[in-house]
């Protein structure tokens, strides 16, 4: 796996539908498909979760590839997840398949199917709103959607920005750590030949040097932003104001729609 594989965090601008909804409305359509995620119980409410991720990724114009290629670096933990569910989950009636001490259950091949869709759907659908929704935007709707919480004195301006400042920092983290690992290439470090332990202590180099240039990056934008005179969120203005429009009223109503819909799919009781 390339580290220009991970997309976590990334944005690619575009005119689509999903583009411009407001930024309040996609995280709330967030929140609705991850509530109604968990509350799929078989291969009919999946089947709709599926059916409105591809929605979305049609409608928004990123792309599927784009969207695979960044599940790529969370393979690994789709498939441990998968053989752990596989062979530990009990079941009634006679086994699929007994070996040493595994037993393979149909309720556990049911489960570790049911919960590798789960993730890759979670995480896409996360995929989905970062690229889609700029850090900047994602802060203002983080911001408006826990204003309510200011009354308790909860710093919610500060607590949105460090939230998109850690996301913004993923892309230019995998950058820094490309550069690195392509500096002592040059010098000879090998991190491709060996076993996986192998390759693991090739990466503690890496370790120091990246850390050194986060803490760098860090003080440079703490620096800079002194010098703009930032204060926290008090009296602050925005350049873009956000309004709710017909379009992100229709998708508030397609996301609630998902959560009746998958909850009288769980009545049906189909698989």
């Amino acid at each position: 796996m390339a580290l220009k594989d991970i997309t976590l965090g990334q944005y690619f601008p575009g005119n689509s539908i999903l583009h411009r909804l407001d930024p309040r409305t996609k995280l709330l359509m967030t929140v609705f498909y991850i509530v109604a995620l968990f509350m799929a119980k078989n291969i009919l409410g999946y089947a709709l979760m599926l059916s409105v991720l591809l929605l979305g990724v049609r409608v928004s114009h990123v792309g599927l590839k784009i969207l695979v290629k960044g599940m790529k670096p969370i393979l690994f933990i789709v498939i441990f997840t998968a053989v752990l569910n596989l062979f530990y989950t009990p079941g009634e009636g006679a086994p699929l398949v007994s070996f040493w001490i595994f037993t393979i259950y149909w309720e556990g091949v049911r489960t570790a199917f049911f919960m590798v869709l789960r993730i890759m759907l979670l995480i896409s659908c996360t995929f989905l709103l970062t690229y889609t929704t700029s850090p900047i935007l994602l802060t203002d709707a983080l911001e408006d959607l826990l204003g309510p919480l200011k009354k308790l004195h909860m710093p919610i301006h500060e607590l949105a920005m460090m939230m998109s400042i850690a996301l913004r920092f993923i892309p230019t983290l995998i950058e820094e750590t490309d550069k690195i690992m392509a500096a002592q290439k040059a010098r000879g470090a090998d991190f491709d030949s060996g076993n996986l332990l192998e390759k693991a202590k090739a990466l503690i180099p890496l370790l120091v040097p990246l850390f050194i240039s986060a803490f760098r990056r860090a003080d440079e934008l703490a620096v800079a932003m002194e010098c703009r005179c930032y204060h926290g969120g008090e009296g602050r203005t925005r350049l873009r104001q956000l309004k709710y429009v017909g379009r992100d009223y229709a998708a508030l109503a397609l996301g609630f729609g998902l959560c009746l819909a998958v909850w009288g799919a769980n009545r049906l009781g189909v698989f």
